[in-house]
């Protein structure tokens, strides 16, 4: 990862185009602060017909979206919905009130997600892994069914955009130890001393600590999306789903890790850190780029499955994930992976 953010471009393109979001719908989780603030200003300055911040608190949101009106001379675009991620009734509650109150949705940017430093539960499972992947699955599972309409009766291409982190080529290690059962073995990363298999882990590889829940729920994360790309081609779906990493960036991401953890970024950002702003153009890559992105890794606002490593994308560790996703968010929200992927 260190040669990607030497390396990272600055310049990156606006791929979405007035053109395209004038008038469209589009929800941003995780869009109070950030890269998901600042791809929200995008949305509007584009032309979107509304916008919708889905944040944990609803406070902190309304500072945004004044943030946005004042920033983009606008007023009633930039709307807050409460969303937590970490709460599967609160992203239900979020997935009915989107269906009845958005006649349309063009895209959602699936931006928020949690580091932590200590073990914190939620779900019964460590925060990282429920914020970062079983809520941020449930909410997209859950919305298909809804984008899929939108595209049958506006005729558009609706997106589903994930982000990732390309901090998951780092963990080969960790990942190949709990691959064989990676919801279990990321709770064991989370902290807690007492389990077996943490300390066996936290032992062999030292370098992860407590943070290695986040590279591991964002590896999750990219063979999730591949693995529901495949499930849902864009000629039966009709949506693009794909995933982007939005590079190293200065934001508020690490504010829950450990002060290690947080030195170790900050020391990272002054020497090749993006700016908000310029990595929430990989958020819009992801609402912009077409057919061809479906089910595809995005860097740099470009198309890049070669960057994936080959022990990355083991089809039969893949489908496990899947699967053992697929159950969860069926005790959760009972039929919703069937609807997701029936049409």
């Amino acid at each position: 990862m260190s040669d990607d953010i030497a390396k990272q471009p600055r310049d990156l393109p606006i791929l979405l185009t007035k053109e395209v979001v004038t008038g469209g719908i589009y929800i941003v989780t995780g869009a109070n602060t950030g890269l998901g603030l600042e791809a929200a200003k995008h949305l509007v300055c584009l032309g979107a017909a509304k916008v919708i911040l889905a944040v944990r608190r609803p406070a902190n949101g309304e500072t945004a979206r004044k943030e946005i009106d004042a920033a983009t001379g606008t007023s009633g675009i930039a709307e807050v919905w409460p969303l937590n991620l970490s709460s599967y009734d609160s992203v239900k509650a979020f997935a009915v009130r989107a269906e009845k109150e958005l006649e349309r949705i063009d895209a959602v940017i699936e931006n928020a997600a949690v580091a932590a430093g200590e073990r914190i539960l939620a779900e019964g499972h460590t925060l990282p892994l429920t914020v970062n992947v079983l809520g941020t699955f449930l909410l997209a599972v859950l919305l298909l069914p809804q984008l899929r309409k939108s595209s049958e009766r506006y005729g558009i291409l609706p997106r589903l955009a994930f982000i990732t982190s390309s901090s998951a080529f780092d963990i080969r290690g960790p990942w190949e130890a709990i691959r064989e059962d990676p919801f279990n073995g990321i709770d064991a990363f989370g902290g807690d001393e007492l389990m077996k298999t943490y300390v066996r882990l936290l032992k062999q590889f030292p370098q992860t600590g407590g943070e290695a829940g986040y590279p591991l729920s964002k590896l999750m994360d990219t063979l999730l999306t591949r693995e529901l790309a495949s499930l849902l081609p864009v000629e039966k779906g009709k949506v693009v789903i794909n995933t982007s990493c939005p590079g190293l960036c200065i934001t508020e991401l690490d504010r829950n890790g450990s002060p290690a953890f947080r030195e170790h970024l900050r020391q990272l950002r002054e020497e090749s850190g993006r700016t908000a702003e310029e990595g929430s153009r990989t958020l819009l890559a992801g609402a912009a780029l077409g057919k061809e992105s479906h089910g595809r890794y995005l860097m740099h606002c470009e198309i890049r499955d070669d960057r994936l490593p080959e022990w990355m994308t083991e089809a039969k560790y893949q489908k496990r994930l899947w699967d053992l996703l697929a159950s969860e968010l069926e005790a959760v929200a009972p039929g919703c992976v069937q609807k997701a992927l029936q049409v």
